[in-house]
């Protein structure tokens, strides 16, 4: 992995973090216990601050950035991922809060502003304008993103579970890592 230290703050990574080698990060980046970044991840917290909580997935090719603060927008948007967070495959995510038990569809776009709240599905390819507030319990697809349905019990019941799965799946991540150090 490159770890790059960008105006004198350097990412932190919590217990038990697995990121590949081929993943960048930059600046002001935190990444919470028990997470996992995949190939090809690219996360710059080069001008304003990236969260990512606990037991959250970010996987191979995406990217994850920043608004900076200037005088269209002053205070800029950081970027903040809750906990048991899913992020598909070549996810693009910019400036925006997404809550926890979140599941972000291979190819999803969103961006500056845009709020997820907790529990929410977007299916992939799908595209978030900015400042868009998808509401908790809810499926949303398409380009731009639009309500479908209500999440089902079994739906809510998936986010725990894929957060786990990852949870091990990096945790034999880790002991190939260091077995193969030995």
């Amino acid at each position: 992995m490159t770890i790059k230290t960008f105006r004198g703050i350097t990412p932190t990574l919590g217990q038990d973090v697995w990121v590949d080698d081929s993943a960048v990060l930059i600046g002001d980046v935190v990444i919470g216990d028990d997470s996992s970044v995949w190939p090809l991840v690219s996360i710059r917290g080069d001008m304003h601050s990236i969260r990512i909580g606990k037991r959250t997935s970010i996987q191979d090719n995406s990217c994850l950035h920043i608004t900076h603060a200037s005088e269209f927008k002053p205070e800029g948007h950081p970027l903040s991922i809750g906990d048991d967070v899913t992020v598909g495959h070549m996810a693009m995510l910019h400036g925006c809060q997404i809550g926890s038990r979140v599941l972000v569809g291979m190819g999803t776009t969103i961006l500056d502003g845009a709020i997820v709240e907790d529990e929410v599905i977007i299916g992939a390819g799908s595209l978030v304008p900015p400042g868009k507030v998808l509401e908790s319990g809810f499926l949303y697809m398409g380009s731009p993103v639009k309500q479908v349905r209500a999440l089902k019990q079994s739906e809510i019941d998936y986010f725990q579970y894929a957060g786990l799965n990852y949870v091990k799946l990096k945790d034999e991540y880790l002991a190939d890592a260091q077995a193969n150090d030995c």
